[in-house]
């Protein structure tokens, strides 16, 4: 809104990409200090239990936890949204995609959390109900993406760390992002199990994938040869505000967590990052950057498999994996401490791809 508001006045050289999205992240971990303590209240107002703690997780988790509120995810939503708004540029299409996808899967996490916490029940949402309202959000996002994106990168799958190995998967990438959108978003789900966790491992994602969008939608796409996407650089601004808002939240959310991300912020945050790796066209980037994202998840399906294979044996002492380690007797801060230094180093990595070509 304030890019577009100086650009009617020619003044938009005053405002260029970097700055902004400073601003933006600014902005959102501001908005999100000022507005966190108020919020709290406010669900533990309306949330006279808090949120429902597993009986079959960890027993410290039952003394620990227990009546702490959720939906702080819209501390996220609502402090980055807000900085879009007003920084980004409003008529770049790729900016309303993101936006949109935040707020249709933080409904969706919403109304899953608000289920939890009035029926007092840890399964609220039925699998197949949440899995559809993904995945047709994600069917409409990835239509509008391609549509938006230049004719000859619409389909393509890019490698990193290969200058010019591609692949085109022709109408077959559709349902491949809608995997990618929808698989991210129950991954970092699976993520939010342990205070500080989700918000810390979405902030290292986010901001490598802000450098990403930036350099694909510059010039300097070529010197890195990296497909350039017009207009993409936008998304700079997208990732910087969420980026602000995930730091500002942990301001709240670390051990001893005063309020806990939900389903609201865990499932629409993971989305987006989804999404804007489908938009830049780095699909295969997201699973080395968001690989605790994927190890998590992985926990799970291996945990559920061999249950059921062995007949209710399990293979890890509790999924996901972060509660493995906390059954092995390390302390809920230094798993995630070394969840955090791990996605450190898996952004580092990841970077190398940009430079090692």
């Amino acid at each position: 809104m304030l890019y577009n508001f100086l650009a009617a006045f020619d003044l938009s050289v005053y405002a260029p990409l970097p700055l902004r999205a400073a601003l933006a992240f600014f902005l959102a971990f501001i908005l999100s200090l000022l507005c966190g303590n108020r919020l709290i209240e406010f669900l533990h107002h309306h949330q006279k239990k808090g949120q429902p703690i597993r009986e079959d997780g960890p027993k410290s988790h039952l003394l620990t936890k227990q009546g702490t509120p959720t939906m702080g995810g819209l501390l996220i939503l609502g402090s980055s949204v807000l900085s879009m708004l007003l920084l980004a540029d409003l008529y770049n299409a790729f900016v309303w995609v993101c936006i949109l996808v935040l707020v249709v899967y933080g409904f969706v996490g919403f109304a899953d959390d608000y289920v939890k916490v009035t029926k007092q029940t840890a399964n609220a949402m039925s699998a197949k109900m949440k899995l559809f309202l993904q995945f047709t959000t994600a069917f409409a996002a990835v239509l509008v993406i391609t549509l938006l994106t230049p004719a000859p990168a619409r389909y393509v799958l890019t490698f990193p760390w290969f200058k010019d190995l591609a692949l085109n998967l022709w109408l077959f990438y559709v349902p491949f992002a809608m995997i990618v959108i929808a698989g991210a978003s129950n991954a970092v789900n699976l993520s939010d199990g342990l205070d500080g966790l989700a918000a810390g491992l979405l902030s290292v994602s986010f901001a490598v994938f802000m450098i990403v969008a930036y350099l694909c939608g510059s010039s300097m796409s070529e010197y890195f040869y990296i497909l350039p996407i017009p207009h993409a650089g936008e998304i700079a601004v997208v990732c910087a505000a969420v980026i602000g808002g995930c730091i500002g939240f942990l301001w709240f959310n670390a051990a001893p967590a005063k309020v806990f991300m939900g389903d609201t912020g865990s499932l629409s945050l993971g989305a987006l990052l989804g999404t804007v790796a489908v938009m830049v066209k780095h699909e295969i980037l997201l699973a080395i950057v968001g690989g605790i994202f994927v190890i998590e998840a992985l926990s799970v399906m291996i945990q559920v498999s061999y249950y059921r294979y062995t007949g209710g044996k399990r293979f890890f002492k509790m999924a996901p994996i972060h509660h493995h380690f906390e059954q092995c007797g390390w302390p809920e801060t230094r798993v995630v401490i070394r969840f955090w230094i791990l996605a450190l180093l898996l952004a580092i990595f990841g970077l190398t791809s940009l430079i090692l070509r």
